[in-house]
């Protein structure tokens, strides 16, 4: 940074694969240190790719908006169908209406803005898993370990938190992250923990913490 102001090109941010389909997270927040709201690009390198994963954004309460800044993307907001062509500006104060959107044509790219009004800005633990899961699995571990002043509200921490801790070879800590994760949202952790291969050392208590899970409910 200089005179009070940074300049940073697209092509210029660090590309992590995300996803299938070639979507690639560009990190712009954290390349220019803005700590005032969450800003990220996105670009999908297919036909047909994610440019914005099917999510809401109950859990942290961010008021988003998307900007299609090349290419040519749909949106389902909603239920609705928008469509989005390069310049196109997309914005959702409310953090309950589910969105999602694909790109209609290669190299789409999109800017994602957010943030919860009236609330000082922590960064998405996510910002974290996406570059953890290029690393060794003790340097994952130790990057997620080390989430101070990020938002790790939900479940999605800590079902993560298990999956490096069990690569690291962490048994009791991954089982302990497990069962909080599990706690906070079952019907979600237990989707996802179906067939993810970072569970299989703990893959008998996974079962087992599901399962008892499971038959509480019948027998309530």
């Amino acid at each position: 940074m200089s005179q009070g102001y940074d300049v940073v090109r697209f092509d210029e941010l660090e590309s992590f694969p995300v996803g299938e389909h070639g979507l690639q997270w560009h990190p712009v927040r954290s390349r220019l240190g803005v700590q005032a709201f969450g800003i990220n690009s996105y670009t999908a390198t297919e036909t047909g790719g994610e440019v914005v994963e099917d999510h809401t954004e109950e859990t942290y309460g961010h008021e988003e908006l998307y900007v299609v800044v090349s290419g040519h993307a749909r949106f389902t907001v909603g239920g609705d169908e928008v469509d989005a062509p390069a310049g196109t500006i997309v914005h959702l104060p409310d953090p309950g209406v589910r969105r999602h959107a694909i790109a209609v044509e290669p190299g789409t790219r999109v800017l994602a803005v957010g943030g919860k009004p009236g609330e000082a800005y922590r960064p998405s633990a996510w910002e974290l898993f996406f570059r953890a899961s290029h690393l060794p699995p003790d340097e994952a571990l130790a990057l997620v370990e080390g989430a101070e002043g990020y938002n790790v509200q939900g479940a999605g921490f800590q079902y993560n938190l298990a999956c490096y801790r069990a690569l690291a070879g962490k048994r009791e800590e991954a089982i302990a992250a497990f069962r909080e994760a599990f706690a906070i949202d079952p019907e979600r952790v237990a989707t996802w923990a179906k067939r993810d291969s970072d569970l299989d050392s703990i893959r008998d208590e996974v079962s087992a913490i599901a399962g008892q899970a499971h038959a509480g409910g019948e027998s309530a």
